[in-house]
């Protein structure tokens, strides 16, 4: 399955639009040694780098969401909003 690193990235956040909504920024690149995208949340001064493998991108592409980033995804959104309101 042929896609680019931008075709994925706006998969993710067609997927899971709460990152949208929180204003959360996303960078993904291939790490051809792990055969798999080095996915990089952040905001603010917050970060989270995780790790999406190939064949769960190519089924984010297929329309079928990955449950791994979900949870990466929606524990950041979590930490985030606990901290903005302390």
């Amino acid at each position: 399955m042929g896609y680019t690193n931008v075709d994925l990235k706006g998969k993710i956040m067609e997927m899971y639009p709460e990152i949208g909504k929180h204003g959360i920024s996303v960078g993904l690149d291939f790490s051809k040694e792990k055969n798999a995208y080095i996915v990089k949340f952040a905001k603010d001064k917050h970060e989270l780098t995780t790790h999406l493998e190939k064949k769960d991108a190519d089924e984010c592409m297929d329309g079928i969401k990955c449950v791994y980033l979900g949870v990466q995804i929606g524990q950041f959104i979590k930490n985030f909003e606990i901290i903005e309101n302390e």
